[in-house]
């Protein structure tokens, strides 16, 4: 299941579960973004060159190493 973001309208504010969901992926968001930041820090972006699916697995291992690194 994908879950998004909402906006309150005007005449429609959001309801809790709507406020909820938008913080779960404001959370999830801030992770993914503090770990590209890393990574492009390291310059780790510039020295790939392999195929992207190959680039893709590295990618998501790393992030998910500067995510445990972060939170320690």
């Amino acid at each position: 299941m994908i879950v998004t973001g909402r906006r309150a309208s005007r005449g429609h504010p959001l309801t809790e579960a709507q406020k909820e969901a938008n913080q779960l992926v404001s959370r999830e968001r801030a992770a993914n973004e503090h770990g590209f930041a890393d990574l492009k820090n390291w310059r780790i972006l510039t020295k790939v060159r392999m195929n992207a699916r190959h680039a893709t697995a590295l990618l998501r291992a790393l992030l998910v190493l500067t995510n445990a690194e972060i939170s320690r």
